[in-house]
């Protein structure tokens, strides 16, 4: 048998899997197949992975894998030399059981094996005994076996299914039930190869209409996709197909002159639903139009699983485009179905746009107080009140008394939209519905834009509110949400978030970052806690948590907007209650980092804090002049003098820049103290005064950030 690498494929044929999730069960199985065999060494150093998902099919080809793995040396520790080895030099009773347990070995060692195998390290601790071995290569076959049990249990899936196999007898379990199994060498059946009842073969299956044969029996391992492609009417790639359609949808809109409204969920979805690709042109009653655009988009992406198409003005028009399956010779049944069903659920839409605007959003408001917003929170209603005192409280912070009362007014409208019909059959449309409501009934337009703009941002990287009055709003209805929830303990814990509230926190983040808003973490919650009127427990600890949550979710934003962990460490380690000051105090961090004098500083700062730490509260008092004996503690103090009003007034003045330049003074007689000085003197006195002077020091040196986290 020749041991040449040849390519592998390996296809499991099941029945419709779920498309939201399809893109990524498809790339999970290749790279859970692809490092599996690589632990195993079995993949050539070559070896390239492709994978391929389709509605009815998730596979994985690999080249260069050889048909049996490359022998690898294995090397074990075992027990410390101390243990292993007795006062006689030989081996103890206890290696020779470990060894036994960890390497497979007989009762009856061989000395001389012993002594090849067995060598004397030492791991940065102790010696230790370690045994070497040459670990057997296993044929493909049987590997390719592991890692298909394997694998199959590390899928991402939510939920798997247990069906009955086709023996009657007995059932197995995967995301869809399992009715085929391709395992292939080059052109070789893996028919050792066995996982979900099944067993390997060559045999597939292509669309199920317009495959031109059904099975389809596969050449080799590399004519999979090329005979799928012309035998089955597949395009078995994820990517390939998702191409296909938008080479489809750009054709078909330019034919229109109109552009369709992307959507990369969507696109992936759809994408997940067909095998073969074929994009039409449908169209529903203009009438229709009279509806907000956001309502039929929804409708036909949602419920559809259309592309609506848009003119260049971005207006939604009265076509849509189909993502058909199939590509049958006359169209117009395929076209004439979906218009059917698209033209009822506008209708739908119709009805409930036209009952809605029967009563107006302040009428509405009224009736939130029968909605339960949570048992221990209380209604909608009183959420809203909430919302409402909240937003005034900041608007007046943040302008002026027209500012609160506008806001306020929208606070107030904010969730009358969840009692409209349009936002009981869509609940994604909460917040736009409000707004066209508001425009309908005559509200100004700051006013309905802050209704609808007071859920955003409402994921990462969404937009934020556009004007100052929604950014109140907003910022009251997040900061609502996430004092109460920590007033009753729904803080939450590894990934389960089910209030959002890491978003929320995001968003308080963002809209105070980028709108550069004058306002103080402290005074958010004070103001969000007096509004709940002792309703729940919030008190210090809960104040403390809750900043460290959002300081938390500032650090993750920060990151993912480029700038340095050691950085960012630095300037959240003050805890900023401005956060609309953290952009220059990272941009002031980031140039005395360029300082010649940064590192020695930063590291000096470090020494600084852990001498300080030891003494803890022991420290107080301004510096004794007279009692500064020194020339070096002299000469730090003078420096110190000059060097601090210049920064305390850059810092006041927000030149934070400015404020850390100033420190570079500091290098020389920094370093010349911790040369000269003894600080820990036995000299009571004295070790007071120096200890005073180095706090003194650290409060100059970290008014900006906490420069000792710079120090590598």
């Amino acid at each position: 048998m020749s041991h040449a690498a040849k390519s592998l494929l390996v296809e499991l044929l099941v029945e419709e899997l779920p498309p939201k999730s399809l893109k990524q069960l498809g790339e999970s199985f290749g790279a859970l197949m692809f490092e599996g065999l690589q632990k195993l060494h079995n993949l050539d150093g070559n070896a390239q992975l492709t994978t391929f998902a389709s509605p009815r099919r998730l596979a994985a080809h690999i080249t260069d894998v050889p048909e049996r793995a490359v022998q690898k040396p294995r090397k074990v520790k075992l027990l410390p030399v101390s243990v292993g080895i007795g006062a006689d030099g030989e081996y103890t009773q206890a290696f020779r059981k470990k060894l036994q347990q960890t390497c497979d070995y007989p009762d009856e060692i061989s000395p001389s094996v012993l002594g090849e195998r067995i060598s004397r390290e030492f791991d940065g601790k102790a010696e230790f005994l370690f045994h070497t071995d040459v670990s057997a290569g296993f044929p493909l076959a049987v590997n390719l076996q592991q890692v298909l049990h394997a694998l199959i249990t590390k899928l991402p899936v939510a939920k798997m299914m247990t069906y009955q196999l086709a023996d009657g007898w007995n059932s197995a379990s995967f995301v869809r039930p399992v009715h085929g199994l391709v395992a292939l060498h080059g052109a070789e059946i893996l028919p050792m190869v066995e996982v979900l009842g099944l067993t390997a073969g060559n045999k597939t299956r292509g669309h199920r209409f317009e495959a031109s044969v059904n099975p389809i029996v596969l050449r080799d391992a590399d004519s999979y996709a090329q005979q799928l492609a012309t035998e089955g009417a597949v395009i078995a790639s994820f990517g390939a197909r998702r191409a296909e359609i938008m080479k489809q949808l750009a054709v078909a809109t330019a034919g229109e002159g109109l552009k369709f409204a992307e959507d990369e969920a969507l696109l992936e979805e759809v994408t997940a639903l067909v095998e073969r690709p074929n994009v039409l042109v449908g169209e529903f009653d203009a009438a229709f139009l009279e509806i907000p655009q956001e309502c039929l988009i929804l409708t036909m992406k949602a419920n559809q699983k259309h592309f609506p198409l848009l003119d260049v003005n971005g207006k939604l028009t009265n076509k849509f485009l189909i993502v058909s399956n199939i590509r049958p010779s006359d169209a117009s049944q395929i076209v004439g179905g979906n218009e059917r069903v698209l033209r009822s659920r506008l209708a739908d839409a119709k009805f409930f746009f036209d009952q809605d605007r029967k009563k107006t959003l302040y009428s509405r408001v009224a009736g939130l107080d029968k909605v339960v917003y949570h048992n221990r929170l209380g209604t909608q209603a009183e959420r809203v009140e909430r919302i409402w005192a909240i937003t005034q409280a900041i608007g007046l912070q943040l302008g002026s008394n027209e500012l609160a009362a506008h806001a306020g007014e929208a606070a107030m409208l904010s969730k009358a939209d969840l009692l409209t019909g349009m936002v009981g059959e869509f609940p994604e449309l909460q917040g736009i519905m409000g707004r066209c409501y508001a425009q309908h009934d005559g509200l100004a337009d700051d006013i309905a834009y802050a209704i609808e703009d007071h859920y955003k941002p409402r994921y990462a990287g969404d937009e934020l509110p556009r004007n100052i009055a929604g950014v109140c709003v907003a910022l009251a209805d997040k900061m609502e949400t996430l004092v109460g929830m920590f007033g009753i303990g729904q803080i939450p814990t590894g990934d389960k978030d089910p209030y959002a509230l890491r978003r929320h926190a995001l968003g308080v983040t963002r809209m105070l970052i980028e709108k550069r808003l004058e306002i103080s973490l402290e005074d958010m919650i004070g103001i969000s806690r007096g509004a709940f009127n002792n309703k729940i427990n919030f008190g210090n600890t809960e104040s403390h948590q809750l900043l460290d949550f959002i300081y938390e979710r500032t650090s993750s934003h920060l990151r993912e907007q480029g700038y340095s962990v050691q950085q960012i460490e630095a300037v959240i380690a003050k805890r900023p209650q401005f956060l609309n000051e953290i952009p220059q105090r990272l941009a002031a961090i980031r140039a005395f980092s360029a300082l010649p004098e940064a590192g020695s500083l930063a590291s000096a700062n470090k020494r600084v804090g852990n001498i300080l730490k030891k003494v803890g509260s022991k420290i107080g008092g301004p510096v004794n002049v007279a009692l500064l004996q020194e020339p070096a503690e002299q000469a730090l103090h003078a420096v110190l003098t000059m060097v601090m009003p210049k920064a305390e007034a850059a810092f006041k003045l927000g030149e934070f820049s400015s404020a850390l330049q100033e420190l570079a003074a500091l290098k020389m007689p920094v370093d010349a103290f911790f040369d000269n000085v003894m600080v820990n003197t036995e000299d009571a006195a004295l070790r007071a005064n120096r200890l005073a002077l180095l706090a003194q020091l650290q409060q100059a040196m970290n008014r900006v950030a906490d420069i000792s986290k710079l120090a590598i």
